[in-house]
């Protein structure tokens, strides 16, 4: 896939206000922890995250998406009647139906010939929707699109923690383990024709790759299926997802390259999907990237699901980390197994 006349024009997140320590969590698995013989620090150790952030109880996911979105728009010089999709790309949703889009649209005032719905596909839902709303702008279909997201890691840790404490059985703890790496966060993306951009990050191409018969080696939602109709849960293996995850971004990396033209030897930054530091490090490896070419906000935000790339972008070029000109690679692998991969000139 490749594109002639898109450009990243702004972006925007907004972060959960509450700060949750790997050591607050393990303060509430005392028993587990003394049960199992666990000495306090592992999920540090294990993870390389320190940290990462909770939205209040209640907030609901539209809020957190309408003020990425508002802060994405004050910095660009697009006008709303120029955007012709909102799409909601999160894990987390307020209702089955409507689409949350729709919240986010009705708050920042969209209505009318807009394209306004959800798109899901796990941790990559934000780079899926890039892609949709890049395909209409490089089509003609339309001037610029939105493309948000936010999550809450609040609801899931909270009930996996009580899940644990119950059955204090270390094969539960090893396919929760994933679960209280979870952190809160919403974010933006404006993407627009170049003849409107005054960024010019401009798309250049994209890869994707598909591994489907790993798709139960991850999986979050209802023990009792949709709709919901019994407590939610989260399981993954770890060990296999970063195995055939790898593997799998290792295929698209080539298929990137390809696409983009680009020898890994002029590629100026990588920014990945934040999982953990060990993830990071592996697929890193995998590529023949060296490690001070990625920014990683993994080890004080946690992994934030579809927000996580993302806002570790925002943040990077808020930082003054991205400098104009730099070849940038974003890199997802999510649950499914799928993979996609983005080539972008700031």
């Amino acid at each position: 896939m490749r594109y002639s006349r898109v450009c990243l024009e702004a972006l925007g997140y907004e972060l959960g206000p509450e700060i949750v320590t790997s050591d607050d969590l393990e303060g509430r698995l005392a028993p587990l922890y003394q049960r199992l013989h666990f000495s306090r620090g592992q999920l540090a150790a294990l993870t390389g995250i320190r940290e990462r952030r909770f939205w209040p109880p209640g907030t609901p996911m539209w809020s957190g998406a309408l003020a990425a979105a508002r802060k994405a728009l004050v910095s660009s010089s697009i006008a709303r009647e120029d955007i012709g999709a909102l799409l909601y790309c999160g894990v987390c949703r307020d209702n089955l139906e409507p689409a949350t889009a729709c919240a986010v649209a009705n708050g920042l005032g969209l209505g009318g010939e807009v394209i306004v719905q959800d798109i899901s596909n796990a941790c990559l839902g934000v780079l899926s929707g890039i892609l949709d709303v890049a395909n209409r702008i490089e089509l003609g279909q339309m001037r610029a699109g939105l493309v948000v997201s936010c999550e809450s890691a609040r609801e899931i840790t909270d009930i996996m923690v009580q899940k644990l404490l119950s059955n204090m059985d270390m094969e539960l703890f090893r396919v929760t383990l994933a679960t209280l790496t979870g952190g809160s966060g919403g974010v933006a993306v404006l993407l627009t024709d170049s003849d409107y951009s005054l960024s010019q990050h401009r798309l250049v191409a994209g890869a994707v790759r598909a591994a489907p018969r790993w798709h139960e080696i991850c999986r979050w939602g209802p023990d009792t299926g949709v709709p919901p109709s019994g407590p939610m849960t989260m399981e993954t293996d770890a060990v296999a997802v970063l195995t055939h995850g790898v593997a799998l971004g290792k295929e698209t990396w080539a298929d990137f390259l390809r696409e983009t033209g680009w020898e890994p030897s002029r590629i100026d930054r990588v920014v990945c999907h934040q999982v953990t530091s060990g993830h990071r490090a592996a697929i890193l490896k995998a590529i023949g990237m060296p490690p001070g070419s990625d920014f990683s906000t993994v080890e004080y935000l946690g992994n934030m699901g579809t927000a996580a790339l993302p806002s570790a972008l925002a943040i990077a070029e808020e930082q003054g980390v991205l400098k104009p000109g730099d070849r940038v690679g974003l890199l997802g692998i999510g649950s499914g197994l799928n993979c996609m991969m983005l080539g972008v000139e700031w």
